[in-house]
C-alpha cells in the first residue's frame, strides 16, 4: 500500500468554484480507480486560489489479475455466427470453453501497475473536469480540441509514493515540483511524497486546507474588531469567499470617514461586502461603526499599514459614490419615481410594473376593508402598495439591486411618510425564503400578501406555470411566502375570490358559497368579459375567459403542492393534506391546516388507525353496489335537486341505495324520521348499535366541524370505532334479504359520509 498526490496548479481559480471543484476532483478520481478495479482507503482534496490537489491514502501497488468472460453462440450455431464471435474475441475455436452447450471466451487479464492506471487517468480527469466556466489559452487555443481549464493550467504534480507518475497533457508534463506563495516564496518547491506536501507548502506560506483558512479569517477578524472595542458583524459567506481568495490570510482592521454613516447602514455594508469583500463592525450600542476588516494575502513588513491605507482609500471612493446616489435620490419624491414605472415592462403579457402596482394597491385595500388583514388602515395599505416599487428606478437600487424595498423604506421615511407605510415598503418582499422573517405589522402584511397573490394569479392566468426545476418567476417562493404570512398572522380568507380576480371588481366575498361559485362558471363569455373588463386595458387576460375555472383549479392545486412542501419540515404527512383538499371547497388555509393537524394526531392513535381501516372496508363494499336515484335529505322525503347540497358528498364511488323503499330511506338517512316499523325484521343488535352510534356521532361531529373544533369532531367519530368493528364481525352486509341488505348498506353509507365530513379517508396511505 502507498499514498498518491495529485496537484493541478493554475492561475487564480475563482473563489466561488473551489468547494465544488474539490468534490468533483474526488468523484472523478474515485470513479477512474473503480473502473480499473482499484480503491483507496481515503481520499482528501484541497483547494487554494492557485491549486487543486488530492491525496489518496492506502492505494495498492497493482490491480489484481482478472478473467473476463464473453458469452458466445450455442454449439451448432451457423458458421457465420461463430466466425463473427472469433473475430470479436481474437481467439481460435479450440480456445473457447463449452458450458452447457454454449461457447464462452475466457481471457485472462494480468494485473496492472497502479502507476500505469494513474498515468492514463490523470489526463482523462483533467479533460473531463466540469468547470462552470473554462477557457483555452496560448497558440493551441485556435483549435476547439485544445485543453480547456478554468484558468491556464501551469503544472502537474503526480507522486505515487516517492516516484513521479509520468503523464503529459498539451505539453504540460507531470513532475514533483510546485510553487509556493506568489510573494513570500519565489522559485519551485520539490515535493518528496504525499506525506510532506501539506507542511512543505505551509513552510512556503501556503495553507492548503480550505477549512483552516476559514478558521484563521473568522478568528482573526473577530480578534481585530475586539482589539478596537468593536463587534464584528459575522458573515460565513464572506469568510468562505475570502478563504477562496487567499493562500495566507491575514485579517486587518481599517477605518472610514464617519460622515459616510449618514448613508443607510445597509448601503455601507453592501458596498463593503460586495465590492471589496470586507466585514463591517458595530459599536457597543449596536450601531454601525466606521470600521471594516479586510483580509490580506500577505504578511507585510509594516504590520499591514500600507495595505490598510490602500483599502481605506478604495472604500472611501466606493462610499462616496453611494453617498451621491443617496443624496440625489432624496431630491425626487417617491410619487414622481413611481410614475417612471410605466416605462418598465413587468411581463409582455401582463403590462408594466405600474400596472402591477395598480392591481396590488386595489388588492391590499380590499384585504383590509374586508377585515381579512385586521388592524391596518386601508389608506395606508393602498399608499404603501402604490409606492412599494418606486425605488426600482432610483440610482441606489440601480447600483445595488439587492437593496430594493430597503431603500424605498428609507426614502419614504425621509420624505415624511408614516412609519407604517415606510415599514411596509421596506418589508413587502418578505418572507423571501424559509429562513426569512415573516412580517407581522398589519399594513406590511396586507401589501406583502397582495403582492405575492397578484404575482401568482397573474402568471397562472397567462399559463406561465412552474415546470420541473424551472421557475423563472419564483412562483413557488411566492406561494411559500403566502403560506407563511397566513399561518404566522392567523389570516382567514378564501383563496377562491382572490385568485379568480373578483376582488378587483370590489364584489368578492370571503363567504361565497359553492353554489354561487358554480353559477359564476355558468355565465357566458360576454357576461364574464363584462365583469372582468379591468383585464382588457392592460391586456392582462388575453386568453378566453371560459378558461378561468381551469386556471383557478390549477392555482388551488399549486397551493396544495406548496403546502405539502412547506409542512414537510413540520412533519405533516402529504397524504393527509390530500385527504382534506379532496373534499373540495376548503380554501381557508388556517382552517385547512387545523383540520390536517387534528387528523394527523387522530390517525396515529389505535382508534384512528382502526377507523381508517373500517372506512376503507366500508368504501370497498359500497363501491360494488349498484347506482340508484338521488339520496334523500334526512329531514325530508324530497330528493335534492343540486348535487352540492346532498348530505352525502360525492366521492366517485357508486351509491349503495338499491331497491330501498321510501320509509327505509328516511330511517337510514337519520334519526329525524326513523320509526320502529322501518327497521327490517331480523335486524341484530350490531345493526341497532351502529344506527344508534351514528345518530349520536353525526350531529356531534357536524357541530364540532362548524365550530372548527376538529379535535372534537375526531373524538365524536372515534365513538364509531367499537360499533363498526362489531358490525363487521357480527353481520353479513350483503344478506339475501333485500331489506336487510339495503338497511346495512345504508348504515355503511352513513358511516362513510360521517367520516367524509372531516376528510377523504380514501386518500390516507397505509
Amino acid at each position: 500500500m502507498t499514498d498518491f498526490l495529485l496537484e493541478l496548479r493554475s492561475e487564480e481559480i475563482p473563489a466561488r468554484m473551489q468547494v465544488k471543484a474539490k468534490e468533483d476532483l474526488a468523484r472523478l478520481f474515485t470513479d477512474a480507480l473503480a473502473k480499473a478495479g482499484l480503491a483507496a482507503e481515503s481520499v482528501e482534496t484541497f483547494a487554494t486560489p492557485r491549486r487543486l490537489a488530492l491525496i489518496a491514502k492506502g492505494l495498492p501497488l497493482a490491480t489484481e489479475a482478472v478473467a473476463e468472460e464473453t458469452k458466445g453462440p450455442k454449439i451448432g450455431a451457423p458458421p457465420q455466427a461463430m466466425d463473427g464471435f472469433l473475430r470479436k474475441t481474437g481467439l481460435n475455436q479450440d480456445q473457447l470453453v463449452d458450458r452447457n452447450g454454449v461457447y464462452f471466451a475466457v481471457v485472462e487479464k494480468p494485473g496492472r501497475d497502479t502507476a500505469d492506471v494513474l498515468a492514463e487517468a490523470i489526463p482523462a480527469i483533467i479533460r473531463a473536469f466540469p468547470w462552470p466556466k473554462s477557457q483555452r489559452w496560448g497558440a493551441a487555443s485556435v483549435s476547439t480540441e485544445s485543453l480547456r481549464w478554468v484558468r491556464p493550467l501551469q503544472g502537474i504534480v503526480a507522486l505515487l509514493g516517492d516516484d513521479v507518475v509520468p503523464c503529459e497533457i498539451d505539453g504540460i508534463v507531470s513532475g514533483a515540483a510546485t510553487m509556493g506563495h506568489r510573494f513570500h516564496h519565489s522559485g519551485p518547491i520539490t515535493i518528496g511524497n504525499a506525506g510532506d506536501y501539506i507542511e512543505k507548502l505551509r513552510a512556503c506560506h501556503v495553507i492548503v486546507h480550505f477549512s483552516e483558512r476559514c478558521t484563521i479569517i473568522r478568528d482573526g477578524a473577530k480578534a481585530a474588531s475586539e482589539a478596537a472595542g468593536l463587534i464584528l458583524v459575522e458573515d460565513e459567506g464572506l469568510v468562505a469567499e475570502n478563504a477562496g481568495l487567499t493562500e495566507w490570510p491575514v485579517p486587518m482592521l481599517g477605518r472610514f470617514d464617519p460622515a459616510f454613516l449618514e448613508v443607510p447602514q445597509e448601503v455601507i455594508q453592501l458596498t463593503a461586502r460586495v465590492n471589496q469583500k470586507y466585514f463591517v463592525c458595530h459599536d457597543v450600542s449596536g450601531k454601525l461603526a466606521n470600521a471594516f476588516v479586510c483580509t490580506a494575502n500577505i504578511e507585510a513588513n509594516d504590520s499591514g499599514a500600507a495595505i490598510v491605507a490602500g483599502n481605506e482609500k478604495v472604500l472611501a471612493a466606493r462610499l462616496s459614490d453611494a453617498k451621491f446616489f443617496w443624496e440625489q435620490d432624496l431630491k425626487v419624491a417617491l410619487d414622481e419615481q413611481a410614475k417612471k414605472l410605466s416605462q418598465i415592462t413587468f411581463h409582455e403579457k401582463l403590462g408594466t410594473v405600474a400596472d402591477k402596482v395598480e392591481r396590488v394597491a386595489k388588492l391590499a385595500r380590499w384585504l383590509v376593508e374586508e377585515g381579512i388583514v385586521k388592524g391596518a388602515s386601508a389608506d395606508d395599505a393602498e399608499r404603501a402598495a402604490r409606492l412599494c416599487k418606486a425605488d426600482l428606478v432610483t440610482g441606489m437600487v440601480g447600483e445595488f439591486p439587492e437593496l430594493q424595498g430597503i431603500m424605498g423604506g428609507y426614502y419614504a421615511r425621509a420624505q415624511g411618510e408614516s412609519d407604517a407605510v415606510a415599514d411596509a415598503i421596506r418589508d413587502h418582499y418578505k418572507p423571501v425564503g424559509q429562513g426569512d422573517d415573516v412580517p407581522t405589522a398589519p399594513v406590511t402584511v396586507a401589501v406583502s400578501l397582495a403582492d405575492k397573490l397578484d404575482t401568482i394569479s397573474q402568471f397562472f392566468k397567462i399559463e406561465e406555470y412552474p415546470t420541473g426545476s424551472k421557475d423563472p418567476f419564483a412562483l413557488r417562493r411566492a406561494a411559500i411566502g403566502i403560506w407563511r404570512l397566513i399561518e404566522s398572522n392567523d389570516i382567514r380568507f378564501s383563496l377562491w375570490p382572490v385568485t379568480s380576480g373578483q376582488v378587483m371588481l370590489g364584489d368578492a366575498s370571503s363567504d361565497m358559497t359553492d353554489l354561487v361559485k358554480r353559477k359564476f362558471w355558468m355565465r357566458t363569455q360576454d357576461e364574464i368579459r363584462a365583469e372582468y373588463a379591468w383585464h382588457v386595458p392592460h391586456n392582462a387576460y388575453p386568453a378566453p375567459l371560459e378558461n378561468l375555472p381551469k386556471i383557478v383549479d390549477n392555482l388551488l392545486s399549486f397551493f396544495a403542492d406548496r403546502l405539502k412542501v412547506q409542512q414537510r419540515e413540520a412533519g405533516v404527512r402529504h397524504d393527509l393534506i390530500d385527504a382534506v383538499f379532496s373534499l373540495g371547497g376548503e380554501d381557508d388555509l388556517i382552517r385547512l391546516l387545523a383540520r390536517v393537524k387534528a387528523l394527523q394526531i387522530y390517525i396515529t392513535t389505535a382508534e384512528g388507525a382502526n377507523l381508517v381501516g373500517a372506512y376503507k372496508r366500508a368504501a370497498n363494499i359500497l363501491k360494488g353496489s349498484n347506482p340508484v336515484s338521488p339520496v334523500l335529505d334526512k329531514t325530508s322525503d324530497a330528493p335534492m335537486s343540486d348535487a352540492s347540497e346532498q348530505q352525502i358528498p360525492q366521492t366517485g364511488e357508486e351509491d349503495p341505495f338499491v331497491d330501498v323503499d321510501q320509509g327505509m330511506r328516511t330511517a337510514i338517512a337519520g334519526n329525524h324520521g326513523r320509526t320502529e316499523g322501518t327497521v327490517p325484521e331480523g335486524a341484530v343488535a350490531a345493526d341497532i348499535a351502529l344506527l344508534g352510534a351514528l345518530d349520536i356521532a353525526e350531529p356531534q361531529a357536524e357541530k364540532a366541524i362548524e365550530a372548527e373544533q376538529f379535535e372534537d369532531a375526531m373524538a365524536a367519530l372515534a365513538t364509531l370505532r367499537e360499533p363498526i368493528d362489531r358490525f363487521f364481525e357480527e353481520v353479513l352486509v350483503n344478506d339475501e334479504d333485500p331489506a336487510k341488505r339495503a338497511f346495512r348498506l345504508g348504515l355503511l353509507a352513513r358511516f362513510r359520509d360521517a367520516v367524509h365530513r372531516v376528510a377523504d379517508f380514501s386518500k390516507i396511505e397505509g
